[in-house]
């Protein structure tokens, strides 16, 4: 099975569709032989045959295009900011995935336009806001698919690497492309999808794994210069409990620490928690995101549509409901937030000469004319708290809607893009940590002269004088991210 590294990697700007579909392109069309005998034989079909959620009482168009022109135009009610380029791709990826599955009843030939314009870079703007996620992300799936017939907007890619929005049909005539009509059985294939909240869940899994790979590696360096007792990230202790993310995170914390580390004699036998159960505390995150990685994966591999041909029948049901990937996001919000708390709570420690090893108060070398890192670790705190706010979970503001039709949904794209702003504000909460750290370095004696410390000093030195440090929190973040991930892409190829 895939992982959500390797699907991330599969859906960049770089990336191509595979053009040799012998096998995908059998059993879709098979599905669409199904369809066809459905419809042959006076099966009624959901969305073909009949109307939209609660219209399926109804008649649909006599015209399959206009019954498809009218799925995605009365769908394009999103609102809000659009999505990131690098999501827009992703979820057209994963549309295209769960179609060439065979159950859907789309055509290898209609497919291979839409991946033809993804393999050309054609990518949708989609806006975030306006769907509950229940049968399937409609709204914004829907404004996807407007981009394809030259409504809307999509992402455009300058020489530099900087994206930009234009006129989607703009977009469409500099490929030479046609904009494209959608059928009745293909436009509700390519809305009925988990895809958006999905997409965007990918991303924040990937972030959260990042984030506690950062506050791991900032654990150890904080550890190595304090001197605290190392005996708390001792393989052993691991090996007690039987828990494999705990394992995992002790093994980063200590790979940043020397071989040979003692605990300096003045401090403490046992630090405050913050410290001494980091292998615990980081360990309980990577095993949760064990955990969604499976289910998510499963989700961005699998079909999920309705109606579905399975077996020569069209079946009817609810593969589009989104709570898998709503309890996911939900819990990676969970995560974050923990993260999050831990650096926090670090920075604190580092702030009081009690736990500081006596250093001044707010890592200042002019207390009282200096204020250090007081501004820092303010500003931390109330990131903390917006993050608790935004990571409530999703799943538990569900209300019913269409007409009673859709009375159970999953609100799982909302889920997701609270989880991203989340996201954003822990790198923050890491950035400020990492300040914290470099200042600790200087003012214990004990800098680095080259790696990643090295770097993190030139960012930030010395407080010879109280600055304003804004910028340097968000460069130390950018900079803990980019190696959180090169290590983590160093011990996925071991």
């Amino acid at each position: 099975m895939k992982t959500i590294a390797e699907i991330l990697d599969s859906a960049t700007w770089e990336s191509a569709l595979d053009d040799d579909i012998s096998d995908d392109a059998a059993r879709m069309q098979a599905s669409v032989a199904v369809l066809t005998g459905a419809l042959t034989s006076g099966e009624p079909v959901y969305g073909v045959t009949h109307g939209f959620g609660p219209l399926v009482a109804y008649a649909g168009a006599e015209s399959q295009m206009d019954q498809g022109r009218g799925l995605i135009c009365h769908l394009g009610t999103g609102q809000g900011a659009p999505l990131g380029p690098e999501v827009c791709r992703l979820v057209m990826w994963l549309r295209l995935a769960s179609m060439r599955k065979g159950f859907s009843g789309v055509s290898p030939a209609f497919w291979r336009i839409l991946a033809d314009l993804w393999n050309r870079g054609f990518t949708p703007v989609i806006p975030r806001d306006g769907t509950v996620s229940a049968s399937g992300d409609l709204q914004p799936l829907a404004h996807a698919a407007l981009a394809h017939t030259g409504f809307g907007q999509a992402w455009t890619r300058e020489a530099d690497g900087t994206w930009r929005c234009e006129d989607a049909a703009t977009a469409l005539a500099d490929l030479a492309a046609r904009p494209i009509e959608w059928p009745a059985r293909e436009a509700l294939a390519f809305v009925n999808g988990t895809s958006v909240g999905l997409a965007v869940s990918l991303h924040n899994h990937r972030a959260a794994l990042r984030l506690a790979r950062a506050v791991a590696l900032l654990t150890g360096r904080l550890a190595e210069l304090l001197r605290v007792n190392p005996e708390a990230y001792h393989p052993g202790i691991g090996h007690a409990r039987g828990q494999l993310g705990q394992l995992r995170v002790a093994r980063w914390v200590r790979d940043e620490m020397s071989p040979d580390a003692v605990r300096d004699p003045k401090r403490r036998l046992q630090e405050p928690y913050s410290l001494r159960c980091v292998p615990q505390i980081l360990g309980a995150v990577a095993d949760q995101l064990a955990a969604a990685e499976d289910i998510l994966v499963r989700e961005a591999t699998g079909c999920t549509d309705n109606p579905i041909c399975y077996e020569g029948e069209v079946l009817h049901g609810g593969n589009f409901h989104a709570l898998p990937v709503g309890l996911c996001s939900d819990q990676i919000g969970l995560c974050v937030q923990q993260i999050a708390f831990l650096a926090d709570r670090q920075l604190g420690l580092l702030c009081v000469p009690e736990h500081n090893g006596g250093l001044p108060p707010m890592l200042t070398p002019r207390p009282g004319s200096g204020s250090g890192l007081a501004g820092v670790q303010i500003s931390a705190t109330s990131f903390v708290s917006r993050i608790r706010q935004l990571v409530y979970p999703a799943s538990l503001t569900a209300l019913p809607t269409n007409g009673g039709n859709q009375d159970h949904v999953p609100m799982a794209l909302n889920g997701a893009n609270s989880v991203a702003d989340a996201v954003d504000l822990a790198w923050l909460v890491v950035g400020s940590l990492a300040v914290g750290a470099a200042q600790l370095a200087e003012l214990s004696g004990r800098d680095a002269v080259d790696g990643v410390w090295a770097e993190l000093k030139a960012i930030s030195p010395p407080l010879a004088e109280d600055r304003p440090m804004a910028l340097e929190v968000r460069r130390a973040a950018d900079l803990m991210a980019a190696e959180a991930e090169s290590r983590l892409r160093s011990e996925e190829l071991s």
